[in-house]
């Protein structure tokens, strides 16, 4: 229950201090799980600091000798404690009393490293969507790595063969221990925060299961994948494969595989760049030449070889059609000539004046009715003789 107290009836500590005791001593027996980050032996007592294996938290610990070395782990070793709470109400401290420890063995951290993977793949985390494309040429790489490591060395020295002018700013941290993962994020997060670097190489030697549990770390996924740079793990062997192998945007099998992958080597791209222009140079020779080829043929055509010639062609084929058009037309003409003077002939022949020209007349009458015998004519009546060249108006009569 709650202690009543107020300004004028307040509570001595020893009384504060016991009831926190009390509280605490509610909690009983439990098991715990964390990894043992130090330890230290006086006398018949084992003084423990036990961390958390993903939160930056920890605890003390204390256990007899005989408890202790039962199972005699080491530091970084990942433990499972059946403890007591225990609030030391003389000195106000807070200690976790072991009365049992078991190693985790190796079949239960691959299990637990699979629950976390299964957990971490549902999220999305390993899905190659959001998996960035590393740069071609980076300015600055950042380098994650523990202190005067061979990784280091691998991935500077291959990377600076390959490419002389490359950069690099080179966090160290642990890479093995209770405090690696901690130390890594906060490495990954300096050089994230950076705007120079544009690739981030996390990297380490081969190791044991245990030895590479910091980079299987959940809080360690979570920050990586929360990266705004491209992130490179470059962790152990080729036969190593941490859970950040899965959650970086590009896994390299070695230190030295990481520094083939993030930079190019320059005699390569040499050697591209001078194949590139080699091509360039022939596929426009080719093309000149095809051109040339083509320009050449046109020119060597009459039309462009001599092209007065084909003029001059063209004109006398022109006067031939003149001339021909001329012949035409004037035969035509003569032949039209022709046959109006037969037609003029005919009509000549024809004509009734020609008939009256020769001794014959035409009688008509007053409305001009030609009169063709003699019962057609009244005596008396009044008749036309038209003649070839005049006429004569008579007055018929009969006997």
């Amino acid at each position: 229950m709650a202690l009543e107290t107020s300004a004028e009836a307040p509570v001595p500590v020893r009384t504060v201090l016991q009831a926190v005791g009390g509280w605490i001593g509610k909690l009983g027996r439990i098991w715990v799980e964390g990894q043992i980050a130090e330890f230290k032996k006086r006398g018949n007592t084992v003084f423990l600091t036990l961390r958390d294996p993903i939160a930056a938290v920890s605890a003390q610990v204390i256990c007899t000798r005989q408890v202790f070395e039962a199972v005699a782990p080491v530091e970084g070793a990942r433990v499972v404690m059946f403890v007591r709470p225990d609030f030391n109400a003389t000195r106000g401290s807070f200690a976790l009393t072991a009365l049992e420890i078991r190693a985790v063995g190796i079949g239960e951290l691959l299990a637990r490293l699979e629950r976390l993977r299964a957990q971490l793949a549902a999220e999305g985390l390993f899905s190659s969507e959001r998996k960035r494309a590393l740069p071609f040429l980076p300015g600055v790489i950042g380098l994650v790595c523990g202190r005067d490591s061979a990784a280091e060395r691998d991935v500077i020295q291959n990377a600076e063969r390959r490419w002389p002018a490359v950069r690099f700013r080179v966090e160290q941290s642990a890479v093995q221990g209770p405090y690696a993962a901690g130390e890594v994020i906060e490495a990954v997060r300096k050089l994230d925060a950076d705007p120079q670097v544009d690739v981030i190489v996390i990297t380490r030697g081969g190791g044991s299961l245990e030895d590479l549990l910091p980079f299987s770390d959940e809080a360690l996924l979570r920050a990586v994948a929360a990266c705004r740079t491209p992130v490179v793990s470059a962790i152990g062997h080729e036969q190593d494969s941490p859970l950040l192998d899965y959650v970086a945007d590009l896994r390299a099998s070695t230190p030295t595989d990481a520094a083939k992958r993030i930079v190019p080597d320059v005699a390569e791209q040499l050697a591209l760049v001078t194949q590139l222009r080699d091509r360039a140079r022939r596929h426009l020779r080719g093309w000149l030449d095809r051109e040339q080829s083509w320009l050449d043929a046109t020119r060597s055509r009459p039309a462009l070889a001599d092209p007065v010639r084909e003029v001059e062609r063209q004109a006398e084929q022109v006067d031939a059609l003149i001339r021909r058009a001329r012949q035409s037309l004037d035969a035509g003409l003569s032949r039209a000539g022709d046959d109006v003077a037969h037609t003029r002939a005919r009509l000549l022949a024809l004509s009734p004046a020609a008939t009256l020209r020769r001794g014959y007349s035409i009688s008509q009458k007053a409305d001009g009715t030609v009169v063709r015998s003699a019962s057609e004519v009244s005596p008396g009546e009044q008749l036309t003789i038209r003649f070839a060249e005049d006429q004569l108006t008579v007055s018929a009569d009969h006997e």
